[in-house]
């Protein structure tokens, strides 16, 4: 492929836009308008620990393949845990940071990593991460949340596996929220129209607000509510206002805000996004605490939309056992990982093969736990 080069872009605006979203295939999250949006708002920027530094693959000068990276500082904002390597290499005297990671910011979501059409170009980009990371001297390059073609052409190229869980709830055809309702057990079911009935009994009442029917009173008490759940917490938000009206204006119709209103009046909200016959749970907050209202506004409304508008999975996002009792169930999510120390490598291998062993069994465990009945017979 003597026609073929590989080149580092630190700012996806000088990328065509229409180009890069060809690779995309659909996924809004690695949309050129999400991934630009994050860098040009400052959210992901050298300053916040997230420097841009994105892998293009051109042939006969026209984009055929991309992969996002950061020069990452620090692990948060990541949601696959690796702090515990980060010590280990501070107690031997190296450091661990920076690293390289390509991933989503602040965005626990699967989907493409390696953007290409052909396997060939998915491994070639993930050989050519690797040797990106060995020239720039950093510790290690981590995938985070590829979709399963990625995984391959990962594997293929030489990177350890790890495997994680989240909780996604799946669309079984459900006539009706009351149907879903239906295939639970008794307690599960029995619970979830408590918890119902104490919001409703609080004077709560929901609208599901997509697209340009958000404005930008909604955004603002939307950020509100997101500032909210950091501060909270003594944190500080990751996002910006300026990136959620940047989104909305680029990508409305992907954004689906759940409003709780009491007498009119908003106290609480949850931004999903929806793409294809997937509707994502991404961020929440509320101004008054109301008894059973996290769950509402961020699952069991979420999963009422889903059911109304024919959508078959609702991902709640990063962890959360708790979720299965709303009826969300485990999958396994998984990322990958290139160690440049031999001696760290061969450890943090036969660490991930004993997790993984862990992981399977504890997954098995989940299953036998379902929140719903047992088939008939």
């Amino acid at each position: 492929m003597t026609d073929t080069a590989v080149e580092l872009i630190d700012d996806l605006g000088t990328l065509d836009p229409a180009a890069w979203d060809a690779l995309a295939a659909g996924n809004p999250f690695v949309s050129h308008a999400y991934l630009h949006g994050l860098q040009a708002t400052g959210c992901a920027v050298r300053r916040t620990g997230w420097q841009p530094t994105c892998l293009v693959l051109r042939r006969a000068g026209e984009l055929v393949g991309a992969m996002p990276l950061y020069v990452k500082s620090h692990s948060r904002g990541e949601y696959v845990f690796d702090q515990a390597w980060a010590e280990a290499f501070e107690r031997h005297g190296l450091p661990y940071y920076p690293k390289l990671l390509c991933a989503v910011p602040f965005t626990p979501v699967g989907g493409p990593r390696l953007l290409a059409a052909a396997h060939e170009d998915r491994v070639l980009l993930a050989r050519a991460a690797i040797e990106v990371a060995r020239q720039a001297g950093v510790s290690s390059l981590h995938v985070l949340f590829p979709r399963d073609e990625d995984l391959r052409a990962l594997r293929e190229a030489g990177y350890m596996l790890r495997e994680g869980v989240q909780f996604h709830w799946r669309n079984d055809g459900y006539a009706s929220f009351d149907a879903f309702l239906g295939a639970m057990n008794h307690d599960k079911r029995k619970k979830i129209r408590q918890d119902r009935k104490k919001v409703e009994q609080a004077g709560i009442r929901f609208r599901h607000l997509r697209g340009a029917a958000i404005s930008a009173d909604d955004l603002a008490f939307f950020y509100r509510c997101y500032a909210a759940t950091y501060a909270n917490h003594w944190s500080s938000p990751y996002l910006k206002p300026a990136f959620f009206e940047a989104l909305h204006a680029a990508m409305p119709e992907a954004l689906l805000l759940v409003m709780a209103e009491r007498q009119g009046e908003p106290v609480a909200c949850a931004l999903n996004v929806a793409a294809g016959d997937t509707l994502y749970g991404r961020y929440w907050g509320c101004v008054d605490f109301v008894s059973g209202l996290h769950f509402e506004t961020c699952y069991l409304q979420a999963i009422d939309y889903c059911i109304a508008h024919g959508i078959a999975h609702f991902e709640g996002g990063a962890q959360g056992v708790h979720k299965m009792s709303r009826g969300l169930l485990p999958v396994p999510t998984w990322s990958a990982h290139w160690v440049a120390d031999e001696r760290f490598a061969a450890a943090i291998a036969d660490f991930l093969d004993r997790e993984t062993r862990g992981m399977n069994r504890y997954l098995d465990e989940l299953e036998s736990h379902t929140p719903f009945k047992a088939p008939a017979g």
